[in-house]
């Protein structure tokens, strides 16, 4: 029977993702430094306020759009202008849905391209792919540390080009988007005339930002959207919860797509989410332990004479093979070898094949343990 079975071409092309592949590798004694995914425990009293008043108001759905007061919680946290109204938000299954959300509901596929600035999480290209929008890239450069360059971004859009995708703090280099950087990109997109270009920023690692000079793009371009979540910020990855922020017109469409995408969100997932941001740096709650660990993990790189991307954002740091050498099968022997799990670069980029990138998010000793491995694997080669 399976050989009449005919699939959506757009899916078959699509390969499985690389970061799962390897991931799934892990043994029990390896050192794990490869899924984005914080190891603190989440904080129970959030859970516990949500699941007493699930108990006493059960769990059914909630309007498509999200629970009006965290629709209205969330806006009044960020206060981007023009966007400071429940209305301004529409609340997903985690950020992925709201990337996808907005990506099907921004751009069409006849006439629109995306724009995705790279390094950056593979996601973003194959969700366009999958909807059979036109996707380009355009790549930061390795002599710069991958740092962001709005000249570059500016000079790669085309009269196609519909919305241009921004992670900062960026998945993998842990690069931020800098205020001036910002700005020379907004300049040069107004500066352009006809239909306005799109910023999609996706947030998700906002409160793991160590620098006093990153860029909030909607707080200057009236033309972005926001997706972010509580997954990387307060531990809670699997509760799969996220929104997104925008001007009014695009997230009445949004809702209108996320309705049917998945309806709502999970109901107890968005009263965890309403006691977060109930409290002043509820939403912040870990972001002192990240910036003193960062300390530690950047002390083990300078030790181990490996060049390495100072980590701005996030939780990753990205170290660089010798030249010649490729990502992936670098990542499977380092695995073998050293039992050590990292992630080869290739999966976020061919401009970043060349590198590793390591997340530090389990115990300080371990990630040393991991980051001296790795020395004496790439001092083998």
């Amino acid at each position: 029977m399976n050989e009449f079975l005919t699939l959506n071409p757009r899916v078959a092309e699509i390969p499985a993702s690389m970061i799962r592949e390897i991931a799934s590798r892990k043994r029990a004694t390896s050192v794990d430094l490869g899924l984005g995914e914080p190891s603190l425990a989440p904080t129970s009293a959030f859970l516990e306020a949500a699941l007493r008043e699930t108990l006493e108001r059960g769990l059914r759905y909630s309007p498509n759009a999200g629970l009006h007061e965290l629709r209205a919680a969330i806006a009044a946290h960020y206060r981007y202008p023009g966007m400071e109204r429940a209305e301004n938000v529409c609340v997903t299954t985690g950020s992925q849905e709201a990337m996808y959300v907005a990506l099907k509901t921004l751009l069409d596929p006849i006439r629109d391209e995306l724009l995705v600035v790279e390094p950056c999480f593979p996601s973003y290209a194959k969700m366009a792919k999958l909807e059979g929008v036109a996707v380009r890239g355009v790549a930061m450069l390795e002599e710069n540390d991958f740092a962001f360059d709005a000249r570059r971004i500016l000079d790669a859009v085309t009269d196609r080009t519909r919305a241009i995708v921004i992670c900062s703090p960026n998945n993998p280099t842990a690069r931020v988007l800098s205020r001036g950087e910002a700005a020379r990109l907004i300049a040069g997109l107004a500066a352009r005339g006809g239909d306005p270009i799109w910023l999609i920023h996706d947030e998700i690692y906002r409160e793991q930002c160590f620098v006093e000079d990153a860029a909030e793009i909607a707080r200057d371009y009236p033309y972005t959207i926001v997706t972010n979540s509580i997954s990387k910020s307060n531990a809670l990855t699997g509760l799969r919860l996220g929104w997104l922020i925008g001007p009014e017109r695009f997230i009445d469409a949004a809702i209108k797509c996320h309705a049917w995408v998945t309806s709502c969100a999970d109901t107890f997932a968005q009263r965890v989410a309403l006691q977060i941001f109930a409290q002043p740096d509820g939403i912040a709650e870990h972001a002192g332990w990240y910036r003193e660990h960062r300390r530690g993990v950047v002390e083990a790189l300078k030790a181990s004479a490996l060049r390495f991307i100072g980590p701005e954002g996030a939780f990753y740091a990205c170290i660089r093979l010798p030249d010649g050498r490729r990502s992936l099968p670098a990542a499977l022997e380092l695995l073998e070898r050293e039992d050590v799990v990292t992630i080869p670069g290739a999966a976020f980029g061919s401009t970043f094949d060349g590198w590793l990138r390591l997340s530090w998010v389990a115990p300080l000793p371990q990630v040393r343990e991991g980051i001296e491995r790795i020395a004496a694997y790439i001092t083998s080669l």
